[in-house]
């Protein structure tokens, strides 16, 4: 805490004015205690990176995340305050409120990990010490497993050459902060920009992340699913009813069946990319067919019992959009068939992929894989 207010400090004295409400003995917020409780349409991720105002900040950026509270977590006792909240064993964190249908909660820990140095284990950035260290708190079996996944993607990103030390750690409580601490960077966007300047978490950002955010179709936002009223503006009758209610289009009469221009295919809802043109073959069917996706981690399996006969459905990882079924007829040496509809995905010519944030598939033209 103490090299905060070092640069607090500094920043006050440069703006040459008064630290508004900077005293947490003269803001007081009802300090009972959070539960890690969903609501009718919101869950609820803990998370600790360093200083929740950056955390807090960030995390608000995020497409489907409807409030960010900033708070202690993992401590002993009861009403930790800004002065008391370290010796008590808390840690700065915070609780992100996001709308499953918009975003998961993989791709909310994946969004928090390229915001902070999980490598860093005495805290983050220039605030040293236990209460700054990165943590994810679960609230159940099935979060602990997606953490572990998440931070073993990390660890493989080869972004780092050092191990991976962000906790992952069970659910106990949370307090929120002070008034002041809430919603900081748009009460005091001054003083937080040369706040996280001077901490070095932009540099490091930067650094690490940011020719891939330049890549990236969404600048640097995770795939996702918009809101159903975005969905209805955004989509034709047709597409909304194939990626939404699982339709399926007419055999032939589809816009890509017959399409034999270089390219790739992607999620037409949320831009993920799902196959390339290498791998997409005639299959007689009168739908669109690949003998396999050009990103496996976007495709999703389930059974289908819609029908007499069980079938395999395809989905989108991160927008879950019904995109078509595989079956065991194939051509490729896996002997699988992708047949999908035409109306699930947009198409973008490889003459196109730099401008529009796919380039790193421009390679597979290149070179013919």
């Amino acid at each position: 805490m103490k090299i905060k207010r070092i640069i607090l400090f500094i920043i006050t004295t440069v703006l040459m004015c008064a630290c508004q409400s900077g005293n947490s003995q003269s803001t007081e917020v009802n300090k009972r205690m959070i539960n890690m409780k969903n609501t009718k349409n919101t869950v609820v991720a803990t998370l600790a990176g360093g200083c929740f105002w950056c955390v807090a900040s960030d995390m608000k950026k995020l497409p489907g995340v409807v409030k960010v509270v900033s708070g202690y977590a993992g401590g002993t006792g009861k009403d930790p305050t800004y002065e008391t909240y370290s010796d008590q064993g808390f840690i700065e964190a915070v609780q992100v409120y996001y709308d499953p249908q918009q975003v998961t909660y993989e791709i909310v820990l994946e969004y928090f990990l390229k915001h902070i140095d999980p490598t860093d284990a005495g805290g983050q950035f220039a605030d040293r010490g236990p209460s700054y260290r990165s943590a994810i708190f679960y609230a159940d079996d099935r979060e602990k497993t997606i953490a572990s996944q998440a931070l073993q993607a990390i660890a493989g990103s080869g972004k780092f050459d050092k191990p991976v030390v962000t906790e992952i750690r069970k659910y106990t409580n949370f307090y929120p902060a002070e008034d002041y601490h809430q919603d900081y960077g748009e009460k005091n966007p001054l003083r937080y920009k040369y706040y996280r300047s001077g901490s070095g978490r932009e540099r490091f950002l930067k650094e690490v992340w940011e020719k891939e955010q330049a890549a990236s179709p969404s600048q640097g936002k995770p795939y996702s699913r918009p809101a159903d009223i975005e969905l209805r503006k955004k989509l034709t009758r047709l597409q909304y009813e194939v990626t939404q209610k699982s339709s399926t289009e007419p055999p032939f009469l589809n816009e890509y069946v017959n399409n034999k221009k270089e390219g790739i295919y992607v999620d037409v809802v949320s831009g993920e990319p799902l196959f390339s043109s290498l791998d997409k073959y005639d299959s007689g069917t009168g739908w669109p067919s690949f003998t396999k996706p050009i990103e496996p981690g976007n495709v999703v399996e389930k059974e289908d019992r819609s029908l007499p006969s069980p079938r395999t459905e395809v989905r989108s990882k991160h927008a879950d959009s019904h995109l078509g079924h595989v079956f065991p007829d194939g051509p490729g040496p896996a002997g699988t068939r992708y047949c999908m509809n035409s109306a699930s995905m947009r198409f973008i010519p490889k003459e196109n992929l730099e401008r529009e944030g796919y380039g790193k598939y421009l390679k597979l033209f290149q070179s013919g894989r």
